[in-house]
């Protein structure tokens, strides 16, 4: 999904939970062309609103598509601007047509005359040591990276210690790199529900109608594509995730089989998570988007090698996945996320 742009109101929709979080900020957009980001648009544009300190925005290898919108004047490189890798850095956006608020074309006669704003970068490559110099400026990151290196991604938000809030595939928490972080609560999932996906602009070059089933064109003559799957991860505290999952169903062992590979019950839906259970429980991936700390444990993650991790054994399809019995017949759910209720109510 690296040739996927996010749509402006997703960002919005997500973002409007977390505007504290970048108050006195530098915030840094690392996968983020201002031809075509809607995260450069949206920080841009609420530059003063959000009481940001700066915005940085790097984009890799230049601009797949040249916007409508914002025209950017590159100087000797701008009749190949695809060609270029550059970074914008704003400390402070004004209204330059006096019409009393900060639009777009505040934004573009920014870029457009003042020359310290835009330089060129070798690669724009997130790894690449003249990126990373910015990452170690920056205090928070939001961007949608490229899923085919997430794991790289995440990774280097991790060991670099930064805040952030970026797009992923809701596979991810299986990753090995990525689930002993969600397990640790170093890591969590944002308000967009699981399940769904996000409507996201898919480039021209990528777009063949031939494989492609489901689509729009928007106004601007761009293809709108649904990518199933797609979540927020982050590590800024949001009040949803102190908010307690109601429990109204009471245990009993014919309602909740257990594994055979593995001492734990079956809860095939998040809202029938007993309140009165004491042990381990293996539930859906979509209990993530309800998770409380303070409310639930997670254990570990009945899934592939990860399930080695917390001695789940191999089952009849030689995986090491959960596994329980039903009706005489064997039945393997795709994933469970082992979890315990840290104040299970016994006595009701």
């Amino acid at each position: 999904m690296d040739e996927f742009y996010t749509q402006m109101t997703d960002i919005e929709r997500e973002l409007q939970h977390y505007w504290p979080h970048f108050r006195d900020k530098v915030v840094l957009c690392n996968c983020d062309d201002p031809y075509e980001s809607n995260f450069f648009k949206y920080f841009a544009l609420r530059f003063n609103q959000l009481g940001l300190k700066k915005l940085i925005c790097t984009c890799y290898n230049g601009s797949p598509v040249q916007g409508n919108e914002l025209m950017i004047d590159f100087g000797d490189f701008s009749d190949e601007p695809k060609k270029v890798a550059f970074k914008v850095e704003i400390t402070e956006v004004k209204d330059q047509n006096g019409d009393g608020a900060v639009d777009l074309s505040d934004v573009r006669y920014l870029l457009q005359n003042d020359m310290n704003v835009i330089s060129i970068l070798k690669t724009g490559d997130f790894r690449d040591p003249e990126c990373i110099k910015l990452l170690k400026e920056s205090d928070v990151v939001v961007t949608n990276p490229p899923f085919s290196l997430f794991r790289e991604y995440i990774a280097q938000l991790m060991e670099y210690e930064k805040k952030f809030l970026i797009i992923g595939n809701m596979n991810a928490i299986h990753y090995k790199e990525v689930f002993p972080l969600i397990k640790d609560n170093k890591i969590w999932t944002g308000y967009k529900p699981f399940g769904g996906g996000m409507n996201m602009i898919q480039i021209p070059e990528g777009f063949d109608p031939s494989k492609t089933k489901s689509y729009t064109i928007n106004e601007r003559g761009q293809i709108i594509k649904n990518i199933m799957g797609c979540i927020w991860f982050t590590n800024l505290d949001i009040s949803k995730r102190h908010e307690d999952i109601d429990l109204v169903c009471h245990f009993s062992p014919e309602e909740y089989p257990t594994y055979d590979n593995f001492n734990a019950i079956d809860v095939s839906k998040v809202q029938d998570i007993p309140f009165d259970y004491e042990g381990i429980m293996g539930v859906p991936d979509t209990f993530l988007g309800q998770f409380n700390p303070d409310q639930f444990e997670i254990i570990g993650l009945g899934c592939g090698d990860l399930g080695k991790q917390v001695g789940v054994a191999k089952n009849y399809r030689g995986r090491t996945d959960l596994a329980y019995t039903k009706n005489g017949k064997s039945k393997c759910p795709y994933s469970r996320i082992l979890i315990r209720n840290k104040h299970p109510r016994i006595n009701e």
